[in-house]
């Protein structure tokens, strides 16, 4: 089953979770700052967004510029800054959808429609 890691206050979150819900796709909701995407998960996201670590924050976040992670991300190892988004959730681009092939992070409803309908 689908997964999507949400922030309730997030209005692309919501626009997200309306489009599933109009398009009758199963899912679970979780809420990402208290249970934020597993390894395994953020794994597959890199890996679908080609290795670009960057694709996988909220850059826009507070937390993300609070940490300086702006310079400090480049120099950081995948393991490393894996382990910044397994816990912390709002580091994590949201909303973010992953089931056992598909991961999608951020919302773009075109995206969202070639992956999921």
């Amino acid at each position: 089953m689908l997964k999507v890691y949400t922030y309730a206050k997030c209005s692309t979150c919501r626009k997200a979770v309306k489009f599933l819900r109009d398009h009758k796709i199963e899912f679970k909701e979780l809420p990402i700052r208290e249970t934020p995407p597993s390894l395994p998960e953020l794994k597959q996201a890199l890996k679908s967004k080609d290795g670009q670590m960057r694709a996988l924050f909220n850059t826009s976040g507070n937390d993300y510029r609070a940490l300086g992670l702006s310079t400090k991300l480049p120099a950081m190892s995948d393991a490393e800054a894996l382990n910044l988004l397994t816990g912390n959730g709002n580091l994590v681009k949201r909303p973010f959808a992953v089931d056992n092939e598909i991961c999608l992070v951020g919302f773009d409803e075109e995206a969202w429609k070639t992956a999921l309908v």
